[in-house]
């Protein structure tokens, strides 16, 4: 799950209003908002972080085609993206939504991830999708149990191997990526004890 996370707290917060948009839906000067959004959001965790932002692109890996979007009277505040998927755990085929491209401007950190979720798990819902799906480096569990955990909106797991490919092919790079991440499970339409086991997850195509 591509996370931005910044130190940074604000002592009075402006309203935002929340929005769900189909990726069909997004013009380009949309596109070109979120580029930038992304850009400023992810840029301060690291250079390489803003990259996939360059132009107009406001995605990273895989596209998403849903999108929860915070606005406030400065622009875009919060992004967490949506991408129906199959994944495959323990020969288990599964399908899920995969939560990503969340971020939050630096200048609003503390807004939080459960209230992109709450604008999202209604649309989880419509659609029928039994687990809302993401990944995060070792070193966000604290901050994503924090989040999310505590509050009963998911699970997050850990010891498990989770295989996908970049985002391009590249002459000198295996196409396939192994990472040793935390999975962070929202149950939607089956409980959490309906979750395969398996060590290894794969998502058979890029990191939304």
């Amino acid at each position: 799950m591509n996370i931005a996370v910044s130190p940074t707290a604000p002592s009075s917060r402006p309203q935002v209003q929340w929005t769900r948009r189909w990726e069909n839906d997004l013009g380009l000067a949309d596109h070109a908002e979120l580029a930038e959004f992304f850009r400023n959001s992810y840029g301060p965790t690291g250079a390489f972080n803003a990259q996939p932002f360059e132009g107009n692109r406001s995605w990273a890996g895989a596209r998403p085609e849903l999108r929860a979007i915070g606005y406030d009277s400065r622009g875009v505040a919060a992004h967490l993206g949506l991408l129906r998927r199959f994944i495959k755990i323990g020969g288990v085929d599964l399908l899920v939504a995969e939560l990503g491209l969340y971020a939050v401007r630096p200048d609003l950190e503390g807004l939080g991830i459960s209230h992109a979720m709450r604008v999202m798990y209604p649309a989880l819902q419509e659609l029928g999708i039994p687990f809302g799906f993401g990944t995060v480096r070792p070193a966000l569990e604290k901050h994503m149990t924090r989040l999310v955990g505590r509050q009963g909106l998911a699970t997050l797991m850990s010891g498990i191997r989770v295989r996908s490919t970049h985002a391009d092919v590249y002459p000198n790079l295996s196409p396939i990526r192994i990472e040793d991440v935390i999975v962070v499970v929202f149950p939607v339409g089956r409980s959490i004890s309906e979750w395969p086991t398996g060590t290894i997850i794969d998502r058979n195509g890029p990191e939304l």
